[in-house]
Parts: C-alpha cells; structure tokens; sequence
C-alpha cells in the first residue's frame, strides 16, 4: 500500500524488487510440489484465449516497462489440462521473453494450431536468443547459459526447468527453438483425447 500510494523513482524500483520476490517465491512453491502434481492437479476444459489473457494481464506492467508489443492470433480453442499448472508454466515462458528481450523493437507473439491430434501454442519473441550448442540444455535443472550469467542476478536455472517437469507430469509436450541474435520460440503440445472429446 505504502509503495502504491506514493509513485516515484524508489517506490517502482522497490515494486520490481517485489515482484521478483513473488516469482521466486512462486518458484520455490511450485518446485516443492513438482514431485507430487498427480494429488494436486484438476484436469478441465480450458479456453487459451481466456487463459492467455489472464498471463498477459499478470506481466502488463512488466511488457509495458519494457515496451514489447503482445500479437495474439487464433488462440479461441478449447483444451484440456490444469488451469493453475499451465499459468505457472506461461508465466515462466513469458518472464524469461521479457528478460531476454533485445533493446528495441520487441515483440512477442502467441498464436495456436489446432491439428488433429493436438493442439499446439506457440510463443515466440524476438529477443537475444540462445547460442545453438546451449539450446538443448535449457531444460536442465540449474543450467542459466552464457545470457543467463550476464544476467545472473535474474537468472535461477530453475523457471524453464520446472516448466518441463510439469509438462512431463500432465501429459504436455514442451519444446524450445531458437537462433542466437534473432528468436526464441517455446510450443506446447495439448494432446487431444477421445475420451475428453466426448466429455464436451
């Protein structure tokens, strides 16, 4: 209240050093209850839309700080899957776009596919990207990478980590591409089920 009743220099930069507290709390939490999401997980019909906008809303004031525009396409489809687990995990996906952002022109763009089989979203920005022989180390517990030492002091090894656990745990595919100096791109892969399908 103190910090939201008198704006200046300080009482933002006193925010952001919040908000970087909730997230690592956040983290933490969530890395204490990886091992054992099948007692804490609901499985539901999901819209990605509703579910997009509820993380972009979460980060506004972080995409708007750093000036990255948000273009959001073709995301009104249904899935299946925890609504909470996978705000976590877009969450993390969205902080580390803005973290890894270039200096101008930034963007970030989510847009889905529905095939047959599966649904796929995708978020892909145009930040610094990851050096090749780094990018299939990303999942691993703790690695940070060469941008993520020179930023060490925002960087834990443990957000895109986490993301990959949890993806494995509700069924989720979860893969990352990018080129150093040019993108990154994470997809999530909803499976489609007969089973579920018949529950709509």
């Amino acid at each position: 209240m103190i910090v939201e009743n008198n704006k200046s220099n300080i009482t933002e930069s006193i925010n952001e050093e919040l908000d970087k507290i909730d997230n690592f709390t956040e983290q933490a939490l969530f890395y204490a209850r990886s091992s054992t999401v099948e007692k804490d997980y609901y499985i539901k019909k999901m819209n990605l839309k509703e579910l997009i906008n509820s993380v972009i809303i979460r980060n506004k004031k972080n995409l708007i700080q750093n000036n990255i525009s948000v273009e959001l396409n073709n995301l009104d489809i249904n899935v299946y899957s925890d609504a909470k687990w996978c705000t976590f995990i877009l969450n993390q996906i969205i902080q580390n776009s803005v973290k890894y952002s270039r200096e101008d022109n930034k963007k970030l763009e989510i847009y889905a596919k529905e095939n047959r089989e599966n649904v796929v979203l995708f978020i892909k920005d145009n930040g610094i990207g990851i050096k090749a022989s780094e990018v299939s180390r990303v999942f691993e517990k703790g690695f940070t990478g060469e941008n993520g030492r020179r930023r060490g002091q925002k960087a834990t090894g443990i957000g895109l980590y986490l993301c990959k656990k949890l993806c494995d745990k509700l069924s989720l595919g979860l893969e990352l591409k990018s080129e150093e100096n040019v993108s990154t791109e994470v997809s999530i892969t909803f499976p489609k089920n007969s089973f579920l399908e018949d529950v709509r």
